[in-house]
């Protein structure tokens, strides 16, 4: 005897082919997705990398240079007239110490001991100057 309501298996395995084709494209859709999301963020670590290090290196070009600055004021400390444009402050600390600070940023500052008999410079410590 043969059920009405029922179908033979090869009735339905058209439609269960489609479901899970569409449920693999899906799936795959959503890798691709998650994917590009993964790429996008990628793309944005990178550039801020990037920028990262250009300030870095930025910033250890400004350092050294304020460095250069204190150490050319400081040789000259004795004769301070000869730098035509002094690319420092320099503050009377008392008793033979100047406090030299660097006009750029970043603001570098040293207490400076300076010997009246042999007129050397000898720096007792330094400070960046944070604002």
């Amino acid at each position: 005897m043969v059920y009405p309501f029922t179908r033979s298996l090869n009735e339905h395995l058209p439609l269960a082919i489609c479901f899970e084709s569409i449920v693999i494209i899906a799936w795959v859709l959503s890798l691709l997705t998650l994917l590009s999301v993964l790429v996008m963020q990628l793309e944005r670590l990178v550039a801020l990398e990037v920028i990262s290090i250009n300030t870095y290196a930025e910033s250890q070009k400004e350092f050294i240079a304020a460095e250069k600055a204190l150490n050319e004021c400081e040789q000259h400390l004795s004769n301070i007239t000869a730098l035509e444009n002094p690319a420092c402050h320099l503050q009377s600390a008392g008793k033979n110490l100047w406090l030299i600070s660097s006009k750029s940023k970043p603001r570098l500052e040293a207490l400076i001991f300076l010997d009246d008999k042999t007129h050397i410079a000898t720096r007792v410590n330094w400070r960046q100057n944070f604002e």
